[in-house]
């Protein structure tokens, strides 16, 4: 088990499985696969699960990956995670896990990313799925970001758009491929976005989160530095597993 206490937000990594621990019931908007939607919960988790889980049914049934809201409630329950936990999937190594806070004065926000790309596609393009190709390894950027400002649901929409805005810049200035092999590439198939916002007294109240409000440059700045830190160390890992590979194959 591997815990911080560098940052406000409680968390640790066990088992493969990251944990987030909000201390008390607060409100997050996520795309979750686990209790996604506007919902209300203390608990957060990423799982990390085989790079290719479906193509491997002889390490784990096939029908897990089928219904994930029901695999990953078993997980929490594992772990010893109680009540409706918003839950996420990567194949990232959580040995890859970014955890960061950009704060300006009694306003903070807290992420942890994870990032993978090997299946980057440009918003628009045909789904590979579509086109009939074979299936990939999944790669999965997913961001979970905490911050003390209690907002309204709009405003937690407008930071998921923030987010997002932010994850596409880095791909697009980092020069990510689509699955297609072209250029350009502004997320992958599988992201998935946490938002949790303050409760109670405990942050500033605030109704507006885009661009031109201090919290939404807060998430940009966090976001932007994060998914670049995160793909750097998923370049590193994916060269040292294809050196591995070129070393067994000698």
């Amino acid at each position: 088990m591997t815990r911080s206490q560098s940052l406000k937000t409680r968390f640790y990594v066990e088992g493969g499985t990251l944990v987030i621990d909000l201390e008390k019931r607060r409100k997050v908007l996520s795309s979750a696969p686990c209790y996604g939607g506007l919902s209300q919960t203390r608990y957060i988790m990423n799982h990390q699960v085989p790079a290719n889980p479906v193509a491997a049914p002889a390490v784990v049934p096939r029908c897990r990956w089928t219904d994930p809201q029901r695999y990953l409630t078993q997980v929490a329950r594992e772990r010893g995670v109680a009540g409706r936990t918003v839950a996420l999937m990567t194949a990232v190594p959580l040995n890859n896990l970014v955890a960061l806070r950009e704060s300006a004065g009694d306003l903070w926000v807290e992420g942890f990313i994870t990032v993978g790309v090997t299946n980057a596609v440009r918003a628009g393009e045909p789904s590979p799925h579509a086109e009939g190709s074979r299936s990939r390894k999944p790669g999965t950027i997913n961001i979970i970001l905490v911050t003390n400002a209690r907002l309204p649901d709009s405003a937690m929409v407008g930071a998921v758009q923030v987010i997002t805005e932010s994850k596409a810049s880095v791909l697009l200035a980092a020069d990510v491929p689509s699955w297609t092999g072209r250029r350009g590439a502004t997320g992958t198939g599988t992201d998935a976005v946490v938002m949790v916002c303050g409760a109670g007294r405990d942050g500033p109240r605030l109704r507006y989160s885009g661009t031109h409000t201090k919290v939404g440059e807060l998430i940009g700045r966090l976001v932007t530095r994060g998914v670049g830190l995160g793909l750097q160390r998923s370049e590193r890992w994916s060269r040292r597993k294809a050196a591995q590979r070129a070393r067994r194959s000698c």
